[in-house]
C-alpha cells in the first residue's frame, strides 16, 4: 500500500506582527519588524528590554473569564490561532469523523507564566494558597488536551518537548501519523509565552539573548556581523495538516504538500550545537532523502538562525555542507530578523512562512542585513528586500537546545 500524501489545508501565524494572517504576510514582505519595547512589565534592571510581545490582543473575544483564569498564557495563543486555522481550512467536524482527528502541539517551555505566578505565590503568602490550577495550567500536555476538550476530537494527541524545534517536530510526527493512516486530519504545530522576568533572565543570563540598547527594529540581524544574541518573542504558528485525499473529497484548498521531515540530534552539548554542523546537516539529508529531492531543487531556505554568532555561523555551514556549489544559488532567509525567536512556536510559524511563500511566490527578507560575516559564507541572505520567485520545494530548518535538529520541506501541488 502506497504512504499516503499529506496537505497543508488551514494555517494561522499569531505573532507580534498581529492577528490577521493576510497582515502578517504582507508585513513580512514589507520588512516590517514586530519587536519592540516589552511593556507586560519592568525591564528597567534585566538588561534586556526588548521583545516580540503582543501586547494589544483582545483575550476576551476567545475566552470568558473562567477560561482566562484556567489557561495559561500559552495554551491560550494555541486556541486562537488553532481557532483561525480551523476556520481557514473549512472544517466542519460534525461531517467528519472524529476519532480521525487528532493534535500536536509543540512547547519549548509550556506555562512559564504560571509557574513564576505560583511561586511567587508560594513563597509570599504560603503553601495553602497555591492555585489548585497551577498543574493542569502549566504541563505542556495543556495546548493539546485543551484544543481535543474544546472541539471534541478523539484522534491522536501529544505535545512535543524538544526546544526551539518543538513546533517543526510537532508538524513532522503529525506528518507521519497522517502517512500511516492512523488519522486524516492533523492540528500541528507550536505555541510559545516565555516574556516574563523569570524567562528573560534565565536567557540573558545565560548570555542567550540581545543586549543592544538601540532602535528595537534594528536588533534581531541574522547572518550580519554586528549580531549579539536573539531576541524573545511569544506566539503560536498552527497548521491543518490533511491526508490528501481527503482533502480533494471536501473541495479543500491547499497551499502546499509535506513531503520530508529529518529529525536527529548533535549528541554534543546541552545548548551549545556542534561546531562541525554535522547533526544539523544529517536531518536537511534525512528531508531531502524522504522528499526525494535533490539538492538543486529547493528554492527557498527558511533558516533557523535567531541572530546568535555561533548559531548562525554553524547554519551555514551545515548548508554549504550538504548544498556544495548550489548553496550560493539558493535564496535563504531568516524571518526572525522580524519576528523575533518564538522558541517552541517558531518552527510552526515558519513552516507557514514556507507554505505561503509557495502559494504567493515571494520570499521574505532577512532584515537588518548590513555588514557581512566572513564566518557565514557568501550565501544569498535575500538581504533587507522581499524577492519575487517562483518557489516549487522550500525548506524550514528548526534547531533548538539539546542538540535537537528538525528539517521540514514542502512543495507545491
Amino acid at each position: 500500500m502506497p504512504e499516503r500524501r499529506v496537505v497543508i489545508t488551514g494555517l494561522h501565524a499569531l505573532t507580534s506582527l498581529g492577528l490577521e494572517t493576510d497582515k502578517f504576510w504582507k508585513s513580512l514582505c514589507e520588512g516590517e519588524s514586530g519587536i519592540d519595547k516589552i511593556t507586560s512589565f519592568d525591564t528597567s534592571d534585566m538588561g534586556v528590554h526588548i521583545g516580540g510581545e503582543m501586547a494589544d490582543l483582545e483575550y476576551e473575544r476567545w475566552f470568558d473569564v473562567k477560561d482566562l483564569r484556567r489557561l495559561d498564557r500559552f495554551v491560550q495563543l494555541t486556541i486562537i490561532s488553532a481557532d483561525f486555522a480551523i476556520k481557514d481550512a473549512g472544517l466542519d467536524f460534525d461531517k467528519l469523523d472524529r476519532s480521525m482527528i487528532g493534535t500536536i502541539i509543540g512547547s519549548g517551555i509550556g506555562g512559564l507564566l504560571e509557574f513564576e505566578k505560583q511561586g511567587r505565590v508560594l513563597y509570599e503568602r504560603g503553601p495553602s494558597r497555591v492555585s489548585p490550577f497551577m498543574v493542569p495550567k502549566l504541563m505542556v500536555n495543556a495546548a493539546p488536551a485543551q484544543l481535543a476538550i474544546k472541539y471534541k476530537i478523539y484522534g491522536p494527541n501529544s505535545a512535543v518537548v524538544t526546544a526551539c524545534a518543538s513546533g517543526a517536530n510537532a508538524i513532522g510526527d503529525a506528518f507521519r501519523i497522517l502517512r500511516t493512516g492512523e488519522a486524516d486530519v492533523m492540528i500541528a504545530g507550536g505555541s510559545e509565552a516565555t516574556i516574563s522576568p523569570l524567562g528573560m533572565s534565565g536567557f540573558r543570563n545565560m548570555k542567550a539573548l540581545s543586549t543592544n540598547s538601540g532602535d528595537p527594529k534594528k536588533v534581531s540581524r541574522p547572518f550580519d556581523k554586528g549580531r549579539d544574541g536573539f531576541v524573545m518573542s511569544e506566539g503560536a504558528g498552527v497548521l491543518i495538516l490533511e491526508e490528501l485525499e481527503h482533502a480533494k473529497r471536501r473541495n479543500a484548498k491547499i497551499y502546499a504538500e509535506l513531503v520530508g521531515y529529518g529529525l536527529g540530534a548533535d549528541g554534543f552539548h546541552v545548548s551549545s550545537p556542534d561546531p562541525s554542523g554535522r547533526g544539523e546537516s544529517e536531518v536537511i539529508l534525512k528531508a531531502l532523502k524522504q522528499a526525494k529531492c535533490n539538492v538543486d531543487e529547493i528554492d527557498y531556505i527558511n533558516a533557523h538562525a535567531t541572530s546568535t554568532p555561533v548559531g548562525d555561523a554553524i547554519e551555514t555551514k551545515s548548508i554549504m555542507s550538504v548544498f556544495n556549489s548550489h548553496a550560493k544559488g539558493i535564496p535563504m532567509s531568516s524571518t526572525k530578523s522580524m519576528l523575533g525567536h518564538l522558541l517552541g512556536a517558531a518552527g510552526g510559524v515558519e513552516a507557514i512562512i514556507c507554505a505561503l511563500a509557495i502559494k504567493n511566490g515571494v520570499i521574505p527578507p532577512t532584515i537588518n542585513y548590513e555588514t557581512p560575516d566572513p564566518a557565514c559564507g557568501d550565501l544569498d541572505f535575500v538581504p533587507n528586500v522581499a524577492r519575487e520567485k517562483t518557489v516549487n520545494r522550500a525548506m524550514s530548518n528548526s534547531f533548538g537546545f539539546g542538540g535537537h535538529n528538525v528539517s521540514l520541506i514542502l512543495q507545491k501541488i
